[in-house]
């Protein structure tokens, strides 16, 4: 392991130099990693890297899941829990149904079981893909958060459908009573202990005299203990971190304070970052030692290739009616209930029909695929399982992946009203924000405002902005000259503190993170 540690510490350098320039060309990030880790497999001398299977889920989905729980927004996901139900749990299961068929029925060797399993891994589309390429183009708020919705809750019922196959398939029978006592527990079990950890947890940090520090590494702690202790009682950990993500995101202004919350979110956008990165680049690594145990089982490549195609085109067809059914009853049902969007148009299933690039989870899933039964057996077909996912990522990483921008600007989307526009929105907080807070200092603190000149200062600047906050939106170029003017501040404390003893470096540092929040601060003004 430690020989190959140089090796590892390239492979990060090499996805911050990918997805900067994955940035530059404006490419989804993902498909520059997977086609990279596929050119670097064939590099000689490359060191074939191996995960133990059974640890796959552990090390990668616990944080990702719970990250993207902490980042969704629950009013968003329970204003349009109708689609996003329907997508995550319905589509997932039709998906994996029209996999299963297709596959027993035109690749030789596989059973139904077998279909099931490969349908339950490469069902759920990525989150990471659709949001890095959404970062290019402008969509509606209510797509990005059906997307976002989709992905979160997708993931747990693909995994369970993936369960319930491996069984079978070890087993070679299934029990249906037995399958729907199992899938209850998994669904409340789950989500159960996660919400009564993630509630636990709330409690340690409010109570524990907890730092910064000790709270961010709390939070770490978290998805993992969620997601084990689910897995040990024998429901879904995924679920587990799902609930009580959200349970802990909404409630984070309680119990986290904001420099918890600051320094947080930065930590976690790094480990996200790199966990996603090693994923993607470990796709393409991966392929040699596929295309090996294609060769054992006496598969040629063409023909595994011709599988992988295949299936990648079931998928798309399926998202596609799926897309349309949904517009389809959302007419039918308007009529009878109240919905949230009852005119959806015919552009919107199309750009979410092409949003189905597949990649983490598929790739997790796949490799913990465990390489014997427990009588000692190979496991049927894992190999070819594992080249098909393969190939499903990465076609529509790239051909999805590539064209999905130019879909979305061809289609020219209808800006619906489902929100202010950001710059009126943002208008319209400072506002109230500063009348609230005056209402507030007044009505409790009159007394003070003649002893405090700071209060004075507030009440002056608050004032201002309720009478007319116009001219505190910054132009373009008054931000400019102030970047410069921070530029040069910065400049100055570290030459200060390179030629003044007298000066402690700790109050110079203190200094230099006032001017990096005045300079976070203009990204919002």
């Amino acid at each position: 392991m430690i020989e190959h540690f140089p090796f590892f510490l390239t492979m990060l350098l090499a996805i911050i130099f990918l997805v900067m320039l994955a940035n530059k060309l404006k490419v989804a990030y993902p498909v520059l990693l997977v086609l990279a880790g596929l050119l670097i497999s064939f590099i000689p001398g490359i060191p074939v890297i191996h995960i133990d299977p059974e640890l796959i889920f552990i090390i990668f989905l616990p944080p990702l899941l719970y990250e993207a729980a902490w980042s969704i927004s629950w009013k968003e996901l329970w204003r349009w829990r109708r689609i996003v139900g329907s997508f995550a749990f319905v589509v997932v299961f039709l998906t994996a149904l029209s996999v299963a068929f297709v596959s027993n029925w035109f690749i030789p060797g596989f059973t139904l079981a077998l279909g099931f399993l490969l349908g339950g891994i490469v069902s759920p589309p990525d989150a990471v893909s659709a949001g890095a390429i959404l970062k290019f183009v402008k969509v509606p708020k209510r797509m990005s958060s059906i997307l976002e919705g989709e992905s979160l809750l997708n993931d747990a019922s693909s995994l369970i459908i993936f369960r319930f196959a491996l069984i079978a398939v070890a087993t070679g029978q299934f029990v249906w009573y037995n399958a729907a006592l199992s899938f209850s527990w998994m669904v409340l079990g789950g989500a159960a202990v996660g919400l009564l950890i993630g509630f636990i947890f709330m409690k340690l940090h409010k109570y524990l005299p907890t730092d910064v520090n000790m709270d961010i590494v709390l939070t770490i702690i978290t998805p993992y203990i969620m997601y084990i202790a689910a897995e040990e009682m024998h429901s879904s950990g995924v679920l587990a971190v799902v609930s009580g993500g959200l349970l802990l995101s909404n409630k984070r202004h309680h119990f986290l304070s904001s420099s918890s919350r600051l320094r947080g979110v930065n930590v976690w956008e790094s480990l996200v970052f790199v966990l996603n990165g090693l994923v993607f680049l470990l796709i393409g690594l991966d392929l040699p030692e596929i295309t090996d145990g294609l060769k054992q089982e006496g598969v040629s490549f063409t023909s595994a290739i011709g599988y992988g195609l295949l299936i990648t085109v079931v998928l798309i067809v399926v998202r596609f009616l799926s897309g349309y059914g949904a517009v389809f009853t959302t007419l039918v049902v308007r009529n009878f209930i109240q919905v949230a969007d009852p005119n959806p148009g015919f552009k919107a299933p199309l750009i979410l029909g092409w949003t189905g690039m597949r990649g983490v989870v598929s790739l997790a899933a796949a490799l913990a695929i465990p390489v014997q039964l427990s009588d000692g057996t190979p496991f049927p077909q894992r190999n070819l399982i594992l080249f098909i996912t393969f190939v499903v990522i990465l076609t529509t990483l790239v051909l999805q992946g590539l064209t999905l921008p130019t879909l979305i600007r061809k289609m020219k989307l209808t800006s619906y009203n489902d929100h202010l526009p950001e710059e009126e929105a943002d208008h319209f907080i400072r506002k109230e924000l500063a009348s609230h807070a005056l209402t507030h200092l007044t009505n409790n603190y009159s007394d003070q405002l003649d002893e405090h000149h700071a209060l004075k200062k507030l009440v002056a600047k608050w004032e201002g902005k309720t009478a007319d906050d116009a001219e505190l939106i910054m132009p373009a170029e008054s931000k400019l000259i102030y970047l410069d003017l921070l530029n040069q501040q910065r400049k100055w404390l570290i030459e200060r503190n390179q030629t003044d003893k007298h000066l402690d470096e700790d109050v110079i540092r203190k200094h230099l993170r006032v001017i990096d929040i005045e300079e976070e601060k203009l990204r919002f003004i």
